[in-house]
């Protein structure tokens, strides 16, 4: 069973990446992660690292907090 922290991030992800129009590889260039990654952290499939959630956020242009809001 996947943790429930880890489908709401990825689920936030999704909706903040599709927000801005923009695909998993895209966000994964800005992010500089491998553009696999990305689905990976959308289906929960990863326990992403703090390294990486900072990451993400800047390259959503968001701030950290925002990625755990509903």
């Amino acid at each position: 069973m996947k943790e429930k922290i880890l489908v709401k991030f990825g689920n936030k992800v999704r909706e903040l990446r599709l927000k801005q129009n923009i695909s998993q590889e895209k966000l994964a260039e800005k992010a500089k992660v491998h553009r696999t990654y990305i689905g990976m952290i959308e289906r929960a499939e990863k326990n992403i690292t703090l390294i990486n959630i900072e990451k993400i956020a800047k390259a959503l242009e968001v701030n950290i907090y925002d990625l755990f809001t509903e």
